[in-house]
């Protein structure tokens, strides 16, 4: 793996959204007892993104805009998704020393991060929340994220004291080892938002989940707070 890409940051703002994360690949690093939601395992505490790779999400056609308008950039403070009961915080995020994400602390079930060199939650683009299914002390945050569905709503409070009311198009699977980095990251003209966690079978000889959830959604609507 590489450092921390110079002008990371610029290639978000300039519309790649969290492409500039990289692939994504949440993995866990501990071999656990299992958990009554994740038979084959907890996940396990460093979960953390891989290194940006430049140009793995080249722009297709250019899509059309929904929802919205997008917004000014504001820092993220909480997230709430009524229908898994989530209303958490957010930390903010940043790149370690080989380039990867660091993941929420794994101490805090109820922690959402969010990548602070990336598009935040409401701007053009897609912005990145990233939170532990589980950890070793138990269910943690987006345990049930999987088991949204299209037209629930997530809602993220700003600084600036709007609240991004996100609407959900889809929730797929992805295997780890075939993460489609076009279809997560590519360009976008409004506000979108991924919501991404580990998913599948946990494999105890690689340690890892096998898959990776991720929920679609655009900015449908915003409000005060």
């Amino acid at each position: 793996m590489v450092g921390p890409v110079p002008g990371t940051a610029r290639l978000l703002r300039l519309g790649m959204g969290a492409a500039a994360v990289g692939l994504l690949l949440i993995y866990n690093s501990a071999d656990t007892t299992p958990t009554a939601e994740s038979a084959a395992g907890p996940a396990a505490p460093p979960a953390v993104i891989a290194p940006f790779v430049p140009g793995a999400a080249k722009p297709g056609p250019a899509p059309t805009a929904t929802g919205a308008p997008a917004l000014n950039q504001s820092t993220p403070t909480r997230l709430r998704i009524p229908q898994i009961a989530v209303d958490a915080p957010f930390t903010e995020l940043t790149l370690n020393a080989t380039g990867q994400l660091n993941a929420p602390p794994p101490d805090d079930t109820n922690l959402v991060g969010w990548y602070k060199a990336g598009v935040t939650p409401g701007e053009r683009g897609n912005a990145v929340v990233v939170g532990h299914v589980d950890t070793t002390k138990g269910p943690a945050v987006f345990l049930l994220l999987s088991r949204l569905t299209p037209g629930n709503k997530v809602e993220v409070t700003r600084a600036d004291g709007t609240v991004a009311v996100f609407s959900v198009d889809s929730i797929e699977t992805f295997a780890k080892n075939a993460f489609p980095d076009q279809k997560v990251y590519g360009e976008t003209p409004d506000a979108q938002l991924r919501l991404i966690t580990c998913g599948g079978v946990y494999d105890k000889q690689k340690r890892d989940y096998l898959d990776n959830v991720v929920v679609f959604a655009h900015l449908e609507s915003t409000k005060k707070a």
